[in-house]
C-alpha cells in the first residue's frame, strides 16, 4: 500500500465529516495469471494480489444511516444501514451497499455509518478494482459492527454484491485473490473445494500490466452469455460421458476433442477454453514450483491464443499487445488478464528486462493506436487486512 494514503485519505475524512476514521481496512487487486474463466467453472486458477488496492475508512454515525464518500470522485451517497438497495445514479456505490447487505444477512446491522474510500488500482484494466472495494470495505464493516467471519464467507459476500447490486455473475476469483495474497507467490486456488495454497514465484520473475485502456463492461452481457454457454456444455457433457461431470473442470481436453462435434458449435467454442485453462494451470504450478519460468511463460501465451480462438473475449489491442510481446526475446510470456473484452494484458518478465520491455511495448503500442498504454510493474502483495479498530483477518493459512 502506499505508505502516504492512510494519513492523506484520513485528513479528508476529517474534513468532510467533522470527526476522525474509527476503522481503517486495505484490499489490494489482483492480477491473474493463469486460468481464464475457470473459476465458474469450479476449476483452478493462479493469481495474485497486486501492489495496487482500495483503503476504506469508517465510524460510526449517530443515526441509522449510512453516507459513504467515493474520494477520488468527490461524490457522496446515502442508504439505510438495515436495508441497502442499488443505486443508478451512483453505481460505483451498489459494491459496498451490496456488502453491507450481505454482512446484514449475517449479524444484525442497525445503526448507520460514516465511511470513505480511495484506492490506486485503475479503473476498467481488468485489475479488480471492484473486489479491492468489496474486501476492504467488507473488513471494515466487519471490524465496525463487531462480526466475525471468514475470508471464504467474505469472498462469497463479495460476490452475492456484484451478482445482485452490480449485475455481474462473477466467479469467486478476484475475491479470493485479494483475501489470501501473499508476497512474491502467487495464489493457487480450488474453486471446488475452495482450498487455497501459495506458489512461490521466486526473485527472477514481476509482471508488466499493459492497460490498453479499451472499453471493458462485463455487465453488458458478454461475460454472462460465456457462463450461459459454458453451463450448456457441462450439462451436455454430463449426458454423453461415462462418469460424473458436475462441471468443465470434469471435462479433459481428449474428451472435449471427442465428443464436441456433436455440441452446439458456440457451446463448444466457449468449452474449450475453460477446459484447456484448467490443465495449463496444472501444469503450471508444477512448473513454477520446479523453477521454470520461461516454460510457464510459453502456457501464458497458449492461454491468449485460446481466449482469442475459443472464448473470443480479447480484442485487437490486446492481441497488439500479447503478439509484440511474443517478438521481443526478454518477454517470457504474456496474455490478456480477467474478464477480457479489453484492459489488461499481463507480460511475464524478469526484473533486470522489465524496463527495456516497457518501453519497447509502450512505443509499439503508441505507434499503432496514437495513444500510450499504461504499462506498470507489478509485484505479487499481502492481501487484505485491518490496518486499524479492529483485529487482523484471520486467514486460513495457504
Amino acid at each position: 500500500m502506499n505508505p502516504g494514503l492512510l494519513s492523506a485519505l484520513a485528513e479528508r475524512f476529517r474534513a468532510r465529516f467533522g470527526r476522525p476514521h474509527t476503522v481503517a481496512a486495505y484490499a489490494p487487486g489482483r492480477v491473474e495469471v493463469l486460468g481464464n474463466h475457470t473459476d465458474y467453472n469450479e476449476g483452478f486458477v493462479l493469481s495474485a494480489a497486486i501492489n495496487y488496492g482500495t483503503l476504506f475508512l469508517a465510524a460510526p454515525a449517530a443515526d441509522e444511516q449510512c453516507r459513504l464518500v467515493a474520494a477520488d470522485l468527490g461524490e457522496e451517497t446515502h442508504f439505510p444501514a438495515a436495508a441497502p438497495a442499488p443505486s443508478a445514479a451512483h453505481f460505483w456505490s451498489n459494491y459496498v451497499a451490496g456488502v453491507l447487505a450481505g454482512l446484514g444477512r449475517r449479524g444484525r446491522i442497525e445503526r448507520g455509518c460514516l465511511a470513505m474510500f480511495l484506492g490506486d488500482v485503475p479503473q476498467g484494466a481488468g485489475l479488480s478494482s471492484s473486489a479491492a472495494l468489496e474486501m476492504s470495505s467488507a473488513l471494515a464493516f466487519c471490524a465496525l459492527y463487531g462480526l466475525r467471519l471468514t475470508p471464504v464467507e467474505l469472498a462469497r459476500i463479495g460476490q452475492a454484491a456484484e451478482h445482485e447490486f452490480a449485475g455481474v455473475k462473477c466467479g469467486l476469483l478476484d475475491q479470493i485473490s485479494s483475501l489470501f495474497g501473499r508476497e512474491k507467490a502467487l495464489v493457487l486456488s480450488d474453486f471446488r473445494t475452495l482450498e487455497v495454497s501459495s506458489v512461490p514465484l521466486g526473485e527472477e520473475a514481476c509482471f508488466l500490466m499493459c492497460n490498453t485502456k479499451a472499453k471493458r463492461a462485463l455487465a453488458d452481457g458478454a461475460y454472462n452469455e460465456r457462463r450461459r454457454k459454458c453451463e450448456e456444455a457441462a450439462a451436455y457433457f454430463a449426458a454423453v460421458l461415462p462418469h460424473p461431470v458436475q462441471a468443465l473442470r470434469d471435462v479433459s481436453w481428449e474428451e472435449w476433442e471427442r465428443y464436441a462435434p456433436n455440441l452446439e458449435p458456440l457451446a463448444a467454442r466457449r468449452a474449450a477454453h475453460p477446459i484447456g485453462e484448467n490443465e495449463r494451470v496444472r501444469r503450471g504450478q508444477t512448473l513454477l514450483r520446479e523453477g521454470r519460468l520461461a516454460d510457464f511463460g510459453r502456457l501464458m501465451f497458449e492461454s491468449h491464443e485460446s481466449s482469442r480462438r475459443y472464448f473470443e473475449n480479447s480484442c485487437p489491442e490486446l492481441d497488439f499487445l500479447v503478439d509484440t510481446a511474443a517478438q521481443i526475446p526478454s518477454v517470457l510470456g504474456a496474455r490478456l488478464s480477467g474478464g477480457g473484452f479489453g484492459g489488461s494484458a499481463v507480460v511475464l518478465a524478469r526484473p533486470r528486462d522489465a524496463e527495456a520491455i516497457r518501453q519497447a511495448l509502450d512505443r509499439a503500442y503508441l505507434r499503432q493506436f496514437g495513444q500510450p498504454c499504461d504499462i506498470r510493474v507489478i509485484v505479487p502483495a499481502q492481501g487484505a487486512r485491518v490496518l486499524q479498530g479492529g483485529a487482523a483477518l484471520a486467514q486460513e493459512a495457504p
